[in-house]
């Protein structure tokens, strides 16, 4: 079965400020400097809690000079980091705008509440708060198992920018405290496709992941948003999805700010063998396994051809390097240690 989310890999045109910006201002870890393994001219980095765990890994190709890319059918709206609660919520956005960051919100989500914000290339990030879940107006036993709509009070409270605009931390927050600590990892990944209920058949019926809440967008009413995750839904394990109509909505445009893939996590290589023959059984076109070192992979696409990967949890990051000294130093796939000294010149050191 789907464990949840695995990791998330997106483009940037400039890794150093990359780096600056995911490990300076958001405080995550680099745990792993590496190239991309089918294109080792270029950079991949990913960033985690502190042994990068499957949920918490946000990854990067460097894709220098890349365009700007823009979110579209077929393509990721926005990625969600996950804080513990309101207060840590509220010191975020304190700190982002002290330093010079434009972040809107906070929105009440129901379910959460987060603010967005804006990384060097353009990627949509939203921190969302671990709470109050999925069961707020479900019973437990029964979410995702009817429409819900959108609170008309909350739609009018979302819409009260003055009131939101005050909402901030009161001080100066230059220190990242252990409440407004992105540890928890991601919270969900949002995309865009054309028809739910295809989508549904995707992650839902064929993937098996639970449908844990149905409802509209908060900002578009006449867009379905339905979430689907494992278990109770727990932050980490959901990917969602805005419904949007192709007439008016274009394709996703990938370049710098956009996901190149999602990755869901399962326990073994039996597990991934297993969907491998179930997504081939049902017409899907699947990559053979490819091994990625710090796990392996299959690669598919959803319906609107977003491609997604299903990778195993382990043998994890700390596979060829110590934990203390994740991240320190190129590490490259023994088929290419040969060839470390082209790659390394063509690399511009971080």
């Amino acid at each position: 079965m789907i464990q949840g989310l695995h990791h998330i890999t997106l483009v940037t045109a400039n890794a150093q400020r990359n780096v600056d910006f995911y490990t300076r201002v958001l405080g995550l870890r680099l745990v792993k400097k590496t190239v991309n393994f089918d294109d080792p001219s270029a950079y991949h980095l990913y960033y985690g809690d502190h042994v990068g765990s499957p949920g918490s890994a946000v990854t990067f190709f460097e894709w220098k000079h890349a365009r700007k890319g823009k979110p579209g059918i077929g393509g990721t709206h926005h990625l969600a980091l996950a804080v513990a609660d309101l207060n840590g919520l509220l010191k975020w956005k304190r700190r982002l705008i002290d330093l010079g960051l434009r972040v809107s919100g906070p929105y009440d989500r129901h379910y959460f509440t987060s603010i967005y914000f804006n990384d060097p290339d353009g990627t949509i990030l939203e921190i969302a708060t671990l709470g109050p879940g999925w069961a707020r107006d479900e019973a437990a036993d029964a979410i995702g198992t009817s429409y819900r709509a959108p609170p008309a009070e909350m739609v009018v409270r979302n819409r009260d920018e003055a009131r939101i605009g005050a909402e901030m931390w009161p001080e100066p927050v230059s220190n990242i405290t252990p409440e407004m600590a992105l540890s928890h990892g991601m919270h969900h990944i949002t995309a865009i496709g054309q028809n739910i209920q295809r989508t549904h058949a995707f992650f839902g019926d064929l993937l098996g992941m639970r449908l844990v809440k149905r409802t509209s967008n908060f900002d578009d009413p006449n867009s379905a948003h339905w979430y689907w995750g494992v278990g109770e839904g727990k932050p980490g394990s959901i990917i969602t999805y805005f419904e949007r109509n192709p007439r008016t909505e274009p394709p996703v445009q990938m370049g710098a700010g956009q996901t190149h893939h999602f990755a869901l996590a399962v326990a073994d290589d039996a597990t991934q063998l297993a969907y491998r023959e179930k997504l081939i059984r049902a017409g899907y076109r699947v990559s053979p396994v490819m091994d990625r070192i710090y796990f392996k992979s299959i690669y598919t696409n959803d319906p609107d051809g977003h491609i997604v990967e299903i990778a195993t949890a382990g043998p994890g990051f700390a596979v060829d390097e110590d934990v203390a000294q994740l991240g320190k130093v190129l590490k490259l796939p023994p088929w290419l240690e040969q060839h470390r000294t082209v790659i390394e010149n063509n690399l511009q050191p971080l």
